[in-house]
């Protein structure tokens, strides 16, 4: 059976131990290996030593093994070679007289000290230095024989080293190669080393057949037109990273709607029914030691979404900020301050305050009033006057910083104050809580936040929770950052969300382990993220309500309705 593992795309790497036979290796075996890249021990073959050595070694091989066609030494025939080069000359150093023993020769051969074939022969303590650390050469098999592109040292700041006229002393460091390397199939880019999609075995992509907000993934099977039949933001996120990988290769591919949970179709990716899952799909911990994601095109968290309290009517709003008995108190302050000032006023002859009882009283009253915005015409005379007036202004610089801080805060707070205290309320009032029951929300629920079974509800569509809250089936429901957004931006004037519970990785593609594609996805998104006019966290392009603006916890803004309250006070006491 042909496995086919020297096709294309594939990259091979061949470790010292084999390439260093092949020179003495067959020939019609080494196109089976094209395209590999390897390393080969090291050594001069342009000194006249190794010329005249390799000269008498093919004369000798070919006579002996005359059916073989590749007779040039390798580094094992020279390494040998040195070997007993290293024990002729220890014995040559051996005298005539009786003190020669094992011992001498042992010793003769551990001082051996010269320039041998496979390299400099010099033992130190007992051993020759390690070969590794000789420069190695990086070869590539083209045809049946193999091409040297360059040679590579231990050297990791510039591992890549040229040789100048053959001599080790005269090199130029780099960090690239000098030749170009030829991969299988003779193709000259660089290899993946993994299977690249083609035309007729497209890249096979599963998508969410029924997600719950269509705007992020939406399969129109009616649709004949393949644009048209697979929308939403996850998929323009895909289309816009293609055309960033198109610049350097094309991906065929081919989508395939799956209906199901976004953990089958993580596993489905795992089991390899498919190469990648492109959708809204969740980074998780649990996920990641399956599939391998891209970085994050959008953030996630989960976060609780809420009815908003019913408003009371906003034509006397005004009254809230007090109390009936506190309007009564100040009503009361007001008029004990008038009486006083009109008591002590008309006591002291201020012409003012003189006149028929009516127009007195009158006088009184719009006086102490209007000294609250220092519009009085009125000149008072009496210094105990003056005491009642400063501690009036007291008074009412209390009454007026409580009444404006406490409008103020209803304008803008009070549409925001939850029902929902928090999950341990939720919890102990064993309220009913809706999710998405495809995503791992639900589970989360069961197993982190101990929610009972019975008290979470599958509500499969974003256009189902209204009528889940109006009904009273659910009390709150649980959505990720980006659905609540969306579903925050259609429904804002009935429902508010809290900041994320918990973050998450953010919403990825998951692509099965050790795929190329993932790097090169991960590196194209980050590309989009800071490229305009193509953010990558765009604002949901959905029909909101009229006049609806997204409202969150920490958005303190005052909306036009109340602004249609200040209106129409200005109205009524024009």
């Amino acid at each position: 059976m042909r496995m086919d593992f020297m096709g294309k795309d594939s990259a091979w790497i061949i470790t010292n131990s084999i390439s260093s036979f092949l020179d003495s290796m067959d020939t019609s075996v080494i196109p089976y290996m094209e395209g590999a890249l390897g390393i080969k021990s090291y050594y001069s073959n342009s000194s006249s030593s190794f010329l005249e050595f390799s000269t008498q070694f093919q004369k000798n091989f070919k006579s002996e093994n005359p059916e073989e066609d590749n007779a040039h030494p390798g580094i094992h025939a020279l390494r040998a070679y040195d070997s007993i080069a290293v024990i002729t000359r220890a014995l040559e150093r051996l005298g005539s007289d009786d003190t020669n023993s094992p011992k001498m020769l042992l010793k003769n051969i551990l001082s051996s000290s010269f320039s041998g074939l496979s390299g400099k022969i010099k033992f130190e303590g007992g051993n020759l230095p390690n070969s590794n650390s000789l420069p190695f050469r990086i070869v590539n098999m083209v045809g049946e024989v193999y091409t040297e592109l360059d040679f590579w040292t231990q050297d990791l700041e510039n591992p890549f080293t040229r040789e100048a006229d053959g001599k080790n002393n005269g090199r130029n460091t780099t960090r690239t190669l000098n030749g170009t390397v030829i991969w299988p199939g003779y193709l000259k880019r660089v290899r993946k080393g993994w299977e690249m999609p083609t035309d007729a075995k497209p890249l096979k992509i599963g998508i969410p057949a029924n997600t719950s907000f269509d705007q992020f993934v939406k399969v129109d099977e009616a649709q004949i037109d393949h644009d048209k039949k697979y929308t939403g933001f996850c998929i323009d996120i895909f289309q816009k990273v293609l055309e960033i990988l198109e610049q350097n290769y094309s991906v065929p591919y081919e989508f395939h709607p799956v209906v199901g949970t976004y953990d089958e179709l993580v596993d489905c990716v795992y089991n390899k029914t498919y190469d990648v899952v492109v959708g809204d799909v969740t980074i998780l911990a649990s996920r990641s030691k399956k599939v391998e994601f891209t970085m994050p095109y959008a953030e996630s968290g989960l976060v609780i979404v809420q009815e908003t309290p019913e408003e009371p009517h906003k034509a006397w709003m005004f009254l809230k900020p007090f109390t009936t008995k506190m309007w009564v108190v100040t009503g009361a302050l007001l008029v004990y301050t008038m009486f006083i000032v009109w008591v002590v006023e008309y006591r002291s002859n201020n012409p003012a305050f003189r006149g028929p009882w009516k127009s007195q009283l009158g006088t009184a009253l719009w006086f102490t009033f209007s000294f609250l915005f220092f519009a009085h015409r009125e000149t008072i005379r009496s210094n105990i006057t003056r005491v009642v007036i400063v501690v009036w202004l007291f008074v009412v610089f209390v009454l007026t910083s409580s009444y404006t801080a406490s409008l103020s805060s209803m304008l803008t707070v009070r549409r925001l104050e939850p029902n929902v205290t928090d999950v341990a309320w939720l919890k102990a009032t064993k309220s009913v809580v809706g999710c998405d029951g495809d995503s791992f929300v639900k589970k989360y629920l069961e197993n982190v936040s101990k929610f009972n079974r019975a008290d979470i509800r599958n509500v499969s569509s974003e256009y189902l929770f209204p009528g889940e809250f109006q009904s009273g089936n659910i009390s709150a429901a649980f959505l990720e950052l980006p659905y609540s957004k969306v579903f925050i931006n259609q429904f804002c004037k009935n429902y508010t969300a809290t900041q994320p519970l918990n973050r998450y990785g953010g919403l990825g593609f998951a692509f099965q382990k050790g795929s190329p594609l993932a790097a090169d996805v991960s590196e194209a998104i980050l590309t989009i993220s800071v490229t305009p006019p193509f953010p990558i966290q765009p604002q949901w392009r959905i029909r909101t309500e009229s006049g609806c603006e997204t409202i969150y916890w920490d958005s303190l803004t005052c909306s036009f309705s109340e602004l249609n309250l200040y209106l129409w006070l200005y109205k009524q006491f024009l």
